[in-house]
Protein backbone atom coordinates (compact mmCIF):
# COMPACT_ATOMS: atom_id res chain seq x y z
CA UNK A 1 0.00 0.00 0.00
CA UNK A 2 1.36 3.58 -0.94
CA UNK A 3 2.02 5.70 2.16
CA UNK A 4 -1.21 8.44 2.23
CA UNK A 5 -1.68 12.23 3.53
CA UNK A 6 -5.22 13.29 5.05
CA UNK A 7 -6.33 16.51 6.54
CA UNK A 8 -9.07 15.99 9.74
CA UNK A 9 -12.32 16.34 8.18
CA UNK A 10 -11.62 15.57 4.67
CA UNK A 11 -10.99 12.12 2.81
CA UNK A 12 -8.29 10.67 0.99
CA UNK A 13 -7.70 7.25 -0.05
CA UNK A 14 -5.26 4.52 -0.90
CA UNK A 15 -4.92 1.20 -2.68
CA UNK A 16 -4.49 -2.40 -1.79
CA UNK A 17 -3.34 -5.14 -4.73
CA UNK A 18 -4.87 -9.04 -3.49
CA UNK A 19 -3.79 -11.67 -5.68
CA UNK A 20 -4.71 -15.36 -5.26
CA UNK A 21 -1.53 -17.41 -5.96
CA UNK A 22 -3.64 -20.80 -4.62
CA UNK A 23 -5.08 -23.43 -6.89
CA UNK A 24 -8.54 -22.99 -6.00
CA UNK A 25 -11.03 -20.72 -6.28
CA UNK A 26 -10.68 -18.32 -2.39
CA UNK A 27 -12.66 -15.56 -0.82
CA UNK A 28 -10.76 -12.94 1.07
CA UNK A 29 -12.50 -11.08 3.95
CA UNK A 30 -10.81 -7.41 4.17
CA UNK A 31 -10.58 -5.36 7.67
CA UNK A 32 -8.31 -2.12 8.23
CA UNK A 33 -6.85 -2.98 11.96
CA UNK A 34 -4.98 -0.22 14.20
CA UNK A 35 -5.06 3.42 15.46
CA UNK A 36 -6.92 4.02 12.02
CA UNK A 37 -10.08 1.47 12.35
CA UNK A 38 -12.00 3.75 13.77
CA UNK A 39 -12.21 6.49 10.34
CA UNK A 40 -11.12 3.95 8.05
CA UNK A 41 -12.87 1.63 5.18
CA UNK A 42 -12.53 -0.40 2.73
CA UNK A 43 -14.41 -1.15 -0.30
CA UNK A 44 -15.37 -3.81 -1.15
CA UNK A 45 -14.90 -5.83 2.34
CA UNK A 46 -15.29 -9.22 0.77
CA UNK A 47 -13.49 -10.52 -2.61
CA UNK A 48 -13.45 -14.06 -4.54
CA UNK A 49 -10.92 -14.84 -6.71
CA UNK A 50 -9.94 -17.54 -9.03
CA UNK A 51 -6.56 -19.27 -8.91
CA UNK A 52 -3.47 -16.37 -10.58
CA UNK A 53 -6.40 -13.38 -10.75
CA UNK A 54 -5.82 -10.54 -8.53
CA UNK A 55 -8.17 -7.06 -7.57
CA UNK A 56 -7.45 -3.76 -5.98
CA UNK A 57 -9.59 -2.77 -3.34
CA UNK A 58 -9.60 1.06 -2.11
CA UNK A 59 -9.09 1.98 2.06
CA UNK A 60 -10.91 5.07 2.54
CA UNK A 61 -9.45 7.31 5.20
CA UNK A 62 -12.17 9.85 6.71
CA UNK A 63 -10.69 11.16 9.98
CA UNK A 64 -12.91 13.94 12.30
CA UNK A 65 -11.88 17.56 12.73
CA UNK A 66 -11.36 16.28 16.59
CA UNK A 67 -8.20 16.58 18.51
CA UNK A 68 -9.21 12.98 19.34
CA UNK A 69 -7.26 13.06 16.18
CA UNK A 70 -3.23 13.87 16.94
CA UNK A 71 -1.44 14.95 14.13
CA UNK A 72 1.47 12.98 13.03
CA UNK A 73 2.19 9.90 11.30
CA UNK A 74 -0.25 6.93 12.02
CA UNK A 75 0.46 3.09 11.10
CA UNK A 76 -2.62 1.56 8.66
CA UNK A 77 -2.66 -2.22 8.40
CA UNK A 78 -5.32 -4.59 7.16
CA UNK A 79 -5.89 -7.75 7.41
CA UNK A 80 -6.76 -10.12 4.61
CA UNK A 81 -8.09 -13.40 5.66
CA UNK A 82 -9.03 -16.12 3.22
CA UNK A 83 -11.73 -18.10 3.92
CA UNK A 84 -9.85 -21.77 2.82
CA UNK A 85 -6.66 -21.42 4.14
CA UNK A 86 -7.41 -18.57 7.29
CA UNK A 87 -4.02 -19.84 8.57
CA UNK A 88 -2.49 -17.81 5.57
CA UNK A 89 -3.70 -14.73 6.97
CA UNK A 90 -1.86 -11.26 5.75
CA UNK A 91 -1.64 -8.08 7.43
CA UNK A 92 -0.19 -5.77 4.76
CA UNK A 93 1.20 -2.17 6.36
CA UNK A 94 1.57 1.97 5.47
CA UNK A 95 1.73 5.05 7.08
CA UNK A 96 -0.90 7.88 7.02
CA UNK A 97 0.40 11.25 7.53
CA UNK A 98 -2.95 13.26 9.34
CA UNK A 99 -1.75 16.79 8.73
CA UNK A 100 -1.90 19.46 11.32
CA UNK A 101 -4.81 21.81 12.08
CA UNK A 102 -5.26 24.89 14.84
CA UNK A 103 -7.98 26.01 16.35
CA UNK A 104 -8.84 28.08 19.48
CA UNK A 105 -11.39 28.69 21.39
CA UNK A 106 -11.75 31.39 24.11
CA UNK A 107 -14.71 33.03 26.50
CA UNK A 108 -14.10 35.81 28.72
CA UNK A 109 -16.55 36.22 31.78
CA UNK A 110 -18.18 37.96 32.66
CA UNK A 111 -18.10 40.49 29.77
CA UNK A 112 -19.47 43.36 31.40
CA UNK A 113 -17.95 44.20 35.17
CA UNK A 114 -18.73 46.97 36.93
CA UNK A 115 -16.19 48.70 39.50
CA UNK A 116 -14.90 51.98 41.47
CA UNK A 117 -11.23 51.65 40.19
CA UNK A 118 -11.03 47.62 39.05
CA UNK A 119 -12.58 44.82 38.12
CA UNK A 120 -11.85 40.87 37.29
CA UNK A 121 -12.08 38.62 34.49
CA UNK A 122 -11.90 34.92 33.88
CA UNK A 123 -10.67 33.80 30.52
CA UNK A 124 -11.00 30.45 29.47
CA UNK A 125 -9.24 28.84 26.69
CA UNK A 126 -9.57 25.41 24.59
CA UNK A 127 -7.21 23.89 22.31
CA UNK A 128 -9.48 22.29 19.33
CA UNK A 129 -6.94 21.80 17.10
CA UNK A 130 -4.60 18.50 16.75
CA UNK A 131 -1.22 19.60 17.52
CA UNK A 132 -0.12 21.10 21.16
CA UNK A 133 0.48 25.09 20.77
CA UNK A 134 1.18 27.80 23.09
CA UNK A 135 -0.91 30.60 23.81
CA UNK A 136 -0.20 34.19 25.21
CA UNK A 137 -2.95 36.49 26.15
CA UNK A 138 -3.27 40.04 25.21
CA UNK A 139 -5.62 42.89 26.17
CA UNK A 140 -6.07 46.43 24.07
CA UNK A 141 -8.10 49.53 24.48
CA UNK A 142 -8.18 52.33 22.18
CA UNK A 143 -6.87 54.68 24.61
CA UNK A 144 -4.62 54.59 27.66
CA UNK A 145 -7.43 54.64 30.56
CA UNK A 146 -7.13 51.04 31.60
CA UNK A 147 -4.11 48.81 32.52
CA UNK A 148 -4.58 45.34 32.23
CA UNK A 149 -2.87 42.38 33.92
CA UNK A 150 -2.96 38.57 33.15
CA UNK A 151 -2.02 36.11 35.45
CA UNK A 152 -0.40 34.08 33.60
CA UNK A 153 0.57 36.20 30.21
CA UNK A 154 1.18 32.51 28.52
CA UNK A 155 -0.39 28.61 28.42
CA UNK A 156 1.12 25.53 26.63
CA UNK A 157 -1.78 23.29 25.72
CA UNK A 158 -2.17 19.99 24.72
CA UNK A 159 -4.19 18.87 21.92
CA UNK A 160 -8.23 18.96 23.22
CA UNK A 161 -6.74 20.34 26.51
CA UNK A 162 -8.27 23.78 28.48
CA UNK A 163 -7.11 25.85 30.79
CA UNK A 164 -7.89 29.37 32.44
CA UNK A 165 -6.33 33.12 33.21
CA UNK A 166 -7.40 35.78 35.65
CA UNK A 167 -7.68 39.27 34.13
CA UNK A 168 -7.34 42.31 36.38
CA UNK A 169 -8.51 45.63 34.70
CA UNK A 170 -7.82 48.85 36.54
CA UNK A 171 -8.61 52.30 35.54
CA UNK A 172 -6.31 55.14 35.56
CA UNK A 173 -7.91 56.91 38.16
CA UNK A 174 -11.27 57.56 39.63
CA UNK A 175 -14.14 58.91 39.11
CA UNK A 176 -15.62 61.23 41.66
CA UNK A 177 -18.99 62.47 40.55
CA UNK A 178 -21.11 62.07 37.87
CA UNK A 179 -22.32 59.54 35.59
CA UNK A 180 -20.68 56.14 35.10
CA UNK A 181 -18.16 55.82 32.32
CA UNK A 182 -18.40 53.20 30.22
CA UNK A 183 -14.85 51.84 28.72
CA UNK A 184 -14.42 49.08 26.26
CA UNK A 185 -11.61 46.72 25.53
CA UNK A 186 -10.93 43.59 23.79
CA UNK A 187 -9.14 40.40 24.84
CA UNK A 188 -7.37 38.29 22.48
CA UNK A 189 -5.54 34.79 22.38
CA UNK A 190 -2.80 34.36 20.38
CA UNK A 191 -1.44 31.08 19.31
CA UNK A 192 2.25 30.48 18.89
CA UNK A 193 5.01 27.88 18.22
CA UNK A 194 7.64 29.90 20.03
CA UNK A 195 7.41 32.27 22.44
CA UNK A 196 10.23 34.21 21.22
CA UNK A 197 9.19 34.25 17.58
CA UNK A 198 6.29 37.10 16.41
CA UNK A 199 2.69 35.35 16.11
CA UNK A 200 1.66 33.61 13.25
CA UNK A 201 -0.58 36.21 11.43
CA UNK A 202 -3.29 33.44 10.16
CA UNK A 203 -2.84 31.66 13.50
CA UNK A 204 -4.34 34.91 15.62
CA UNK A 205 -8.06 34.57 16.39
CA UNK A 206 -10.75 37.24 16.59
CA UNK A 207 -10.85 39.31 19.83
CA UNK A 208 -13.46 38.91 22.58
CA UNK A 209 -15.14 42.15 23.12
CA UNK A 210 -15.67 43.52 27.49
CA UNK A 211 -16.64 46.41 28.84
CA UNK A 212 -15.08 47.96 32.23
CA UNK A 213 -18.47 49.89 33.71
CA UNK A 214 -16.38 52.41 36.20
CA UNK A 215 -19.10 53.81 38.75
CA UNK A 216 -18.41 57.13 40.91
CA UNK A 217 -17.39 57.39 44.24
CA UNK A 218 -20.30 59.61 45.50
CA UNK A 219 -23.29 59.26 42.94
CA UNK A 220 -25.55 61.82 41.77
CA UNK A 221 -28.07 61.32 44.43
CA UNK A 222 -25.64 62.17 47.23
CA UNK A 223 -24.48 65.50 45.77
CA UNK A 224 -28.46 66.49 46.06
CA UNK A 225 -28.98 65.33 49.42
CA UNK A 226 -25.63 67.16 50.63
CA UNK A 227 -27.18 70.29 48.93
CA UNK A 228 -30.40 70.00 50.67
CA UNK A 229 -28.28 69.37 54.07
CA UNK A 230 -26.26 72.52 53.85
CA UNK A 231 -29.26 74.61 52.60
CA UNK A 232 -31.51 73.20 55.93
CA UNK A 233 -27.89 74.54 57.88
CA UNK A 234 -27.92 77.96 56.68
CA UNK A 235 -31.30 78.56 57.27
CA UNK A 236 -31.00 77.05 60.81
CA UNK A 237 -28.18 79.45 60.96
CA UNK A 238 -29.83 82.54 59.43
CA UNK A 239 -33.40 81.87 60.58
CA UNK A 240 -34.04 79.64 63.26
CA UNK A 241 -30.89 79.98 65.44
CA UNK A 242 -31.30 83.60 66.26
CA UNK A 243 -34.71 83.26 66.87
CA UNK A 244 -34.82 80.64 69.40
CA UNK A 245 -32.09 82.78 71.46
CA UNK A 246 -33.94 86.00 71.28
CA UNK A 247 -36.99 83.78 73.14
CA UNK A 248 -34.81 82.01 75.33
CA UNK A 249 -33.02 85.06 76.59
CA UNK A 250 -36.88 86.67 77.22
CA UNK A 251 -37.92 84.22 78.76
CA UNK A 252 -34.78 84.37 81.07
CA UNK A 253 -35.12 88.38 81.90
CA UNK A 254 -39.14 87.72 82.93
CA UNK A 255 -37.49 84.50 85.86
CA UNK A 256 -35.12 87.65 86.82
CA UNK A 257 -37.67 90.07 87.79
CA UNK A 258 -40.37 87.87 88.94
CA UNK A 259 -37.84 86.17 91.90
CA UNK A 260 -38.21 88.25 95.32
CA UNK A 261 -35.13 89.86 96.53
CA UNK A 262 -33.65 87.73 99.72
CA UNK A 263 -34.13 89.13 103.76
CA UNK A 264 -31.89 88.39 106.72
CA UNK A 265 -33.48 86.89 109.73
CA UNK A 266 -31.99 87.47 112.74
CA UNK A 267 -31.32 84.37 114.95
CA UNK A 268 -33.36 83.87 118.09
CA UNK A 269 -31.88 81.92 121.51
CA UNK A 270 -34.31 80.96 123.71
CA UNK A 271 -33.66 81.85 127.31
CA UNK A 272 -32.10 79.58 129.98
CA UNK A 273 -29.89 77.38 127.75
CA UNK A 274 -26.19 77.29 128.50
CA UNK A 275 -24.59 75.49 125.93
CA UNK A 276 -25.69 77.55 122.91
CA UNK A 277 -28.03 74.90 121.60
CA UNK A 278 -31.51 74.23 120.61
CA UNK A 279 -32.66 70.89 121.36
CA UNK A 280 -34.21 68.98 118.70
CA UNK A 281 -35.04 65.93 117.89
CA UNK A 282 -34.17 63.83 115.13
CA UNK A 283 -36.61 60.85 113.18
CA UNK A 284 -36.28 58.05 111.09
CA UNK A 285 -37.64 55.93 108.68
CA UNK A 286 -37.21 53.54 106.09
CA UNK A 287 -36.68 54.45 102.76
CA UNK A 288 -37.85 53.21 99.76
CA UNK A 289 -35.81 53.71 96.11
CA UNK A 290 -36.48 52.36 92.40
CA UNK A 291 -35.22 48.96 91.93
CA UNK A 292 -33.64 48.89 88.22
CA UNK A 293 -34.15 45.24 87.03
CA UNK A 294 -34.17 43.27 83.41
CA UNK A 295 -37.28 41.49 82.38
CA UNK A 296 -36.85 38.71 80.30
CA UNK A 297 -40.10 37.15 77.94
CA UNK A 298 -40.42 34.52 75.55
CA UNK A 299 -39.60 35.69 71.93
CA UNK A 300 -39.10 33.94 68.47
CA UNK A 301 -36.20 33.31 66.58
CA UNK A 302 -35.73 34.19 62.90
CA UNK A 303 -33.45 30.72 62.26
CA UNK A 304 -30.11 30.27 62.33
CA UNK A 305 -27.47 30.21 59.66
CA UNK A 306 -27.17 26.66 57.76
CA UNK A 307 -25.35 25.25 55.26
CA UNK A 308 -25.16 21.65 53.32
CA UNK A 309 -22.37 20.77 50.96
CA UNK A 310 -22.83 18.11 47.92
CA UNK A 311 -19.76 16.09 46.85
CA UNK A 312 -20.26 14.16 43.38
CA UNK A 313 -18.02 12.25 41.51
CA UNK A 314 -19.30 11.31 38.26
CA UNK A 315 -17.48 8.66 35.44
CA UNK A 316 -16.85 9.64 32.06
CA UNK A 317 -19.44 9.26 30.21
CA UNK A 318 -22.03 9.03 32.96
CA UNK A 319 -24.75 11.13 34.69
CA UNK A 320 -25.15 10.95 38.50
CA UNK A 321 -27.08 12.96 40.90
CA UNK A 322 -26.28 14.48 44.65
CA UNK A 323 -29.18 15.47 46.98
CA UNK A 324 -29.13 17.43 49.94
CA UNK A 325 -32.79 16.87 51.91
CA UNK A 326 -34.14 19.85 54.46
CA UNK A 327 -35.23 18.21 57.79
CA UNK A 328 -38.47 17.63 59.03
CA UNK A 329 -40.47 20.51 60.43
CA UNK A 330 -37.47 23.09 58.98
CA UNK A 331 -37.39 25.74 56.01
CA UNK A 332 -34.23 26.55 54.34
CA UNK A 333 -33.84 30.14 53.12
CA UNK A 334 -31.07 29.79 50.86
CA UNK A 335 -29.16 32.84 49.82
CA UNK A 336 -25.70 31.67 48.66
CA UNK A 337 -24.30 28.86 46.95
CA UNK A 338 -20.39 28.04 45.81
CA UNK A 339 -19.72 25.53 43.01
CA UNK A 340 -16.26 23.95 42.45
CA UNK A 341 -14.86 22.68 39.41
CA UNK A 342 -10.90 22.01 40.65
CA UNK A 343 -10.04 19.42 38.45
CA UNK A 344 -11.19 21.76 35.48
CA UNK A 345 -13.93 18.40 34.21
CA UNK A 346 -15.68 19.23 30.88
CA UNK A 347 -19.27 18.10 30.57
CA UNK A 348 -22.58 19.78 32.42
CA UNK A 349 -23.77 20.54 35.42
CA UNK A 350 -27.53 21.59 36.20
CA UNK A 351 -28.32 22.93 40.15
CA UNK A 352 -32.32 22.67 41.21
CA UNK A 353 -33.71 23.92 44.62
CA UNK A 354 -37.07 21.57 44.78
CA UNK A 355 -38.78 21.25 41.66
CA UNK A 356 -37.39 24.66 40.01
CA UNK A 357 -34.05 24.10 37.96
CA UNK A 358 -32.18 27.00 39.29
CA UNK A 359 -29.27 27.14 36.36
CA UNK A 360 -27.32 24.79 34.10
CA UNK A 361 -23.27 25.40 33.60
CA UNK A 362 -20.86 23.86 31.06
CA UNK A 363 -18.04 22.45 33.21
CA UNK A 364 -15.38 24.12 31.21
CA UNK A 365 -16.25 27.63 31.51
CA UNK A 366 -14.90 27.83 35.38
CA UNK A 367 -13.23 26.30 38.24
CA UNK A 368 -14.51 27.88 41.25
CA UNK A 369 -17.96 30.30 40.70
CA UNK A 370 -20.55 31.56 43.29
CA UNK A 371 -23.88 32.95 43.15
CA UNK A 372 -25.75 35.04 45.47
CA UNK A 373 -29.48 36.48 46.03
CA UNK A 374 -30.94 38.97 47.88
CA UNK A 375 -34.17 37.87 48.47
CA UNK A 376 -33.74 33.50 49.88
CA UNK A 377 -34.95 30.83 48.06
CA UNK A 378 -37.24 29.45 50.15
CA UNK A 379 -37.33 25.79 49.85
CA UNK A 380 -39.38 23.51 52.46
CA UNK A 381 -39.31 20.38 54.46
CA UNK A 382 -38.66 17.15 52.78
CA UNK A 383 -37.69 19.26 49.70
CA UNK A 384 -34.16 18.83 48.03
CA UNK A 385 -31.02 20.49 46.87
CA UNK A 386 -29.85 18.50 43.56
CA UNK A 387 -26.82 18.54 41.16
CA UNK A 388 -27.13 16.91 37.65
CA UNK A 389 -23.33 16.38 36.14
CA UNK A 390 -22.88 14.84 33.09
CA UNK A 391 -18.94 14.09 32.86
CA UNK A 392 -17.85 14.38 29.37
CA UNK A 393 -14.23 14.19 30.21
CA UNK A 394 -12.45 14.18 33.49
CA UNK A 395 -9.89 16.79 34.00
CA UNK A 396 -6.13 16.81 35.24
CA UNK A 397 -5.96 18.24 38.66
CA UNK A 398 -3.16 19.86 40.41
CA UNK A 399 -1.18 16.87 40.56
CA UNK A 400 -0.71 16.68 36.85
CA UNK A 401 -2.36 13.52 36.13
CA UNK A 402 -5.45 13.25 34.52
CA UNK A 403 -8.41 12.07 37.13
CA UNK A 404 -10.29 9.17 36.43
CA UNK A 405 -14.02 10.56 37.19
CA UNK A 406 -15.50 14.21 37.14
CA UNK A 407 -15.72 15.33 40.70
CA UNK A 408 -17.27 18.40 41.57
CA UNK A 409 -19.00 20.12 44.94
CA UNK A 410 -21.16 22.24 45.84
CA UNK A 411 -22.09 24.25 48.65
CA UNK A 412 -25.22 26.17 49.97
CA UNK A 413 -26.12 28.22 52.84
CA UNK A 414 -28.98 30.31 54.21
CA UNK A 415 -31.11 30.44 57.06
CA UNK A 416 -32.68 26.97 58.17
CA UNK A 417 -36.16 27.97 60.11
CA UNK A 418 -38.46 26.46 61.95
CA UNK A 419 -42.02 25.81 60.18
CA UNK A 420 -45.22 27.33 62.23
Amino acid sequence: MPRVSVVPGGTAATSLTVRNDGDIVEAYHLEVVGDCAAWATVEPERVSLYPGTAETVTIRLEPPRSPQVRAGDVPLAVRVLPTEHPEAVRVPETVVHVEEYRELRTALAPGRRRGWLRGRYRLAVRNEGNAPVRVAFTAGQQGEELKFDFRPTAQDLEAGESAEAGLRVRAGRPVWFGAPTTWPFTVAATETRDGAEPPDPALVRPPVDAEFVQIPIFPRWLLVLLAALLALLIAWFALVRPAVRSAAEEAADEVVQKRPAPTAEPSVRPPGTGDGKQPGGTGDKPGTGGDGGTGTGPGTSGGQQGSATIDLETGAGETATGTYTVPKGKAFGITDIVVANFQGDEGVMTIGFGDRKITTIALETFRNQDYHWVTPIRINESQTVTIQVTCAKPGTPATGRRAQKCHEVLNVSGVLSDLR
